[in-house]
């Protein structure tokens, strides 16, 4: 059976746009999937790459487009320049990462934060916005405060082993035959190579 690891920040607006895809892939082909919330500034910094905001003009505008266009081909409400962002990912993060330990699926969370971000306006970093999205997807809001120590080194390390595995983006996915894939535009790609086509 193949294993992704999925490489995320709630952050990232692609991690939004690729919504609840990567458990469909996953599941279509038998693999499992472990969700892997980072710090992504942090990976930046340490992969060579830098925050939107101190990327050449040139880039921060493709940007701008890109996730409008994507956006659009998906059919996904998005404000480009959303009133909270950046903000702190960590809380979201952690939210995400109590609830898979408890076992639930947590495809639907995943996305229910980007879009808190990126269609609503919402400040995830605060406590009442996390506790409201996991209460949306049928979880207890109290995972949000569950092993608060077990969750931050869990953060903590997933940005370890997202650098040890070749990661420098968001999303970005690791399977365990070698192949990586960056991109929410590369899912496609990601389920070709689980079939064998590539």
């Amino acid at each position: 059976m193949p294993h992704i690891d999925y490489y995320f920040a709630t952050l990232s607006p692609y991690t939004y746009l690729s919504g609840t895809r990567p458990a469909e892939v996953a599941k279509r082909h038998g693999a499992t999937l472990r969700y892997k919330p980072l710090d992504i500034m942090a990976l930046f910094a340490r992969t060579g790459g830098l925050p939107p905001k101190d990327r050449h003009p040139n880039r921060q505008a493709y940007r701008l487009q890109d996730i409008e266009r994507r956006a659009k081909l998906l059919g996904k409400p998005l404000n480009p320049k959303p009133m909270f962002w950046p903000t702190n990912g960590a809380p979201s993060a952690y939210a995400i990462i109590s609830a898979q330990n408890a076992g639930h699926d947590v495809a639907e969370l995943v996305t229910t934060f980007g879009a808190a971000i990126w269609a609503e306006d919402k400040d995830i970093s605060q406590d009442d916005i996390v506790r409201a999205c996991l209460e949306a997807c049928g979880l207890d809001p109290a995972l949000a405060d569950k092993d608060m120590l077990t969750t931050a080194d869990t953060f903590a390390r997933n940005l370890e082993d997202a650098v040890g595995a070749g990661a420098f983006g968001a999303p970005f996915f690791v399977v365990d035959s070698g192949q990586v894939f960056w991109g929410e535009d590369r899912i496609d790609d990601l389920e070709a190579h689980l079939a064998g086509r590539i």
